[in-house]
């Protein structure tokens, strides 16, 4: 006869390890710079923060952005990530740092592909934000540097999310004033909006 008690201790630890990677999954990674760390501020201050807030427990946003963070220094850091994280979607917003730095666009959109292929490997969805210089740049190195992330969606078939600072870098009292970071007061617009970007892109209920 069948003892289910032995059965049950048998399968405990195989149903805590199930629990944990369905806890797990529900896991939004943001890979990005100064734009996404919160720049001059307090990180609980900054939009990953107060959009894990809004998502309540539906879904956890871990902010691994830093400061100056090239696209390759992203890559970098990216298994260690995955691996503490286990996340179910990383949104990356690399890049910019490339381009204020003059970087050739084909050198960051490789590596942009390379990070999409690691987070793949580690069985997360990759989404991809748009990247847009300051016009100070000039057209024809801005025009190729913007092309790399529609081109690389298209490519890769990955969701392209829009450049927030689009809705940011017109109004001045949003803006710190070296005219590239958004302030705190903007972090909560920011948020709201990359809520509504976000929400059609993650399945809270699977």
């Amino acid at each position: 006869m069948m003892n289910f008690n032995n059965v049950f201790r048998w399968h405990l630890p195989f149903l805590f390890l199930f629990a944990f990677r369905a806890a797990a999954t529900d896991t939004l990674l943001v890979l990005g710079d100064s734009l996404s760390a919160g720049y001059h501020m307090p990180a609980g201050d900054a939009w990953p923060a107060l959009v894990n807030d809004k998502w309540h427990n539906k879904m956890s946003v871990v902010n691994a952005s830093i400061s100056g963070s090239t696209s390759q220094q992203g890559l970098e850091r990216l298994p260690a990530l995955l691996k503490q994280h286990q996340p179910r979607w990383v949104l990356v917003a690399l890049g910019g740092n490339d381009g204020l730095r003059g970087f050739q666009p084909q050198q960051t959109g490789q590596t942009l592909r390379e990070i999409v292929n690691v987070v793949r490997k580690a069985n997360a969805e990759p989404l991809l934000m748009q990247i847009r210089l300051p016009p100070n740049y000039g057209r024809r190195y801005n025009e190729a540097f913007s092309a790399i992330y529609p081109k690389l969606a298209g490519e890769l078939n990955i969701p392209l999310l829009p450049f927030f600072m689009e809705e940011i870098y017109l109004k001045t009292q949003w803006m710190q004033d070296d005219g590239i970071h958004p302030n705190r007061d903007a972090q909560p617009f920011i948020a709201e909006w990359m809520v509504k970007q976000l929400t059609p892109l993650v399945n809270h209920g699977s």
